[in-house]
């Protein structure tokens, strides 16, 4: 029987989804948690690889197991009892033999959080950059990136990917405000708070980082709009920015 999982989970403390040598992983803990309630070894397949610390927000999985019908209710009870603090099973559901939770995803979403000024109720899922940036021209290139490419310039060296063609469908910068700012009265001024969305038909390993990194480079000054341009066009790598740190990243939605 398959079932299709549903979790969320904060990355801080692990090394990404995919199950590694010697390091803790999300997808290491949640097949220990399932095969040890249903008594078989228990293999899941996730939607996606995370990096390392990245956090995950309705994250869809799935695994085979031989029991019929399980107990949603009372199963997700005891598989959360049982999961780390930094994870957490929202749902389990019959699937049809042939769902796969990769290679049936057809959206996915990221949002990225930075802040512009120290706040020390932010630094867990935010990432601070105190750089003067202009975010006009962060969206204005943001906007290249979008439709259907070829992203190689921003996938880690050494990949396995079949392919580096995407199709992004929004890639934005916007101001927010947190909630502590709007419920506890913390001193903010606007645009001290950005999330950076995007969204595509999937993505490549580390591509959302350094395409943030990338846009911070041209919002700092260090790079025109046309750099991103140039980058989408035949750009590799090495040419492309620094990819920022992975705690500020939420893989945030999976569409079906």
């Amino acid at each position: 029987m398959r079932y299709k999982i549903i979790l969320s989970y904060d990355g801080s403390d692990f090394c990404g989804w995919q199950m590694q040598n010697g390091v803790r992983t999300i997808q290491e803990c949640l097949q220990d948690a399932l095969s040890t309630l249903l008594r078989e070894r228990i293999t899941v397949t996730g939607a996606g690889r995370t990096d390392s610390k990245v956090n995950a927000v309705c994250y869809a999985a799935h695994f085979e197991a031989s029991v019929p019908d399980l107990d949603a209710g009372e199963f997700g009870y005891k598989i959360n009892a049982i999961l780390p603090h930094g994870i957490m099973v929202h749902g389990i559901l019959p699937a049809t033999p042939d769902f796969h939770a990769r290679f049936d995803a057809t959206q996915r979403e990221y949002k990225y959080f930075i802040h512009r000024k120290k706040d020390p109720f932010m630094g867990r899922y935010s990432y601070l950059y105190t750089f003067p940036i202009d975010v006009e021209k962060m969206n204005m290139a943001a906007t290249l990136l979008l439709g259907r490419h070829d992203f190689s310039c921003f996938e880690k060296v050494g990949s396995d990917n079949k392919t580096s063609i995407c199709t992004v469908t929004k890639a934005v910068w916007e101001p927010y405000t947190p909630d502590h700012v709007k419920l506890l009265g913390y001193p903010a001024e606007e645009g001290d708070y950005l999330v950076f969305t995007i969204s595509a038909d999937r993505f490549l390993r580390n591509m959302v980082r350094a395409v943030v990194g990338s846009l911070l480079d041209i919002g700092r000054g260090r790079r025109d709009e046309d750099w991103m341009a140039s980058l989408v066009q035949g750009g590799t790598r090495s040419d492309a920015g620094e990819s920022v740190p992975g705690h500020a990243l939420f893989l945030c939605k999976v569409e079906y």
